[in-house]
């Protein structure tokens, strides 16, 4: 079963995005993949206001979810698109971080809000990120059905919190998702080592998709989006600039190392 992750360099134009992650679908399918996972941000990265660009292009009819369940249906694509700023309500007054899980037949079949906002100080040109003075956090996990079976989703900071991926594994999840769009600063230092503990504690494949390299004189992101197997091995990984990775997931491999260790049976009962 062949899963791709998609890399881009999201810019402030939308349109201009949306162009780049079609043809990176696209190049997906070409490749054979049945699931494919956009970065964090994809169809807008800059200093737009979140409610606003929420409430004019990320509504049910408005541009980016209609481009996104046409481009799944015509390609016969699972796609994990995250993430975009969503409203559900007039009482709302920040959207949601979500990635929104469209089938092969355009329907939005799943989302994941966000639960960890991105609060953090960095020693970059952009210094603070205070994602929460932006969005409002999620409260629930998700772990959806598609074409790879059990698929858990988490957004790039969840990554830095075990136990939101245990609850994943404990729903059954035997793949998890990750768009993401780590610092350049963080994912030099942690990306991948985060990656691979989190692959190889919870015995699945990882497939994390982030956004790679420059997006405006402040803004710069790490890129190395990969794919892991539950072994915690790099199966495949790009290295900066927009690009796909797709690689044929041999998913048996899930209870093979599950069943020759089985510590997720020797978890105390307090856990």
């Amino acid at each position: 079963m062949k899963a791709s992750v998609i890399q881009m360099v999201s810019k402030a134009n939308t349109e201009e995005n949306l162009t780049e992650a079609s043809a990176l679908l696209r190049q997906a399918k070409a490749d054979g993949a049945e699931l494919a996972v956009l970065p964090e941000m994809f169809a807008h990265f800059g200093e737009k206001d979140a409610y606003q660009f929420a409430t004019e292009q990320v509504q049910p009819d408005g541009p980016i979810r209609t481009w996104l369940r046409s481009i799944c249906q015509e390609l016969r694509l699972w796609v994990v698109a995250g993430t975009l700023p969503l409203v559900d309500n007039e009482v709302q007054s920040k959207p949601t971080a979500t990635a929104l899980i469209v089938d092969a037949d355009g329907n939005e079949y799943a989302r994941y809000d966000k639960i960890h906002l991105f609060d953090v100080d960095v020693n970059d040109q952009q210094g603070a990120y205070r994602e929460s003075d932006f969005y409002e956090a999620g409260g629930r996990t998700c772990v959806t059905a598609s074409p790879l079976g059990a698929l858990g989703i988490a957004i790039c900071y969840d990554l830095r919190f075990p136990e939101l991926f245990r609850n994943l594994i404990q729903r059954g999840a035997k793949v998890i998702a990750i768009p993401s769009a780590f610092t350049y600063q963080t994912g030099s230092a942690h990306w991948l080592p985060l990656l691979q503990a989190r692959a190889i504690e919870n015995q699945c494949f990882i497939l994390a998709a982030n956004q790679g390299g420059q997006h405006s004189p402040k803004r710069n992101t790490w890129g190395h989006s990969c794919i892991i197997d539950p072994w915690g091995k790099v199966l495949g990984q790009l290295n900066q600039g927009s690009g796909v990775l797709t690689l044929d997931l041999m998913l048996e491999e899930t209870d093979s190392v599950r069943s020759s260790i089985p510590c997720l049976q020797h978890r105390m009962n307090w856990l």
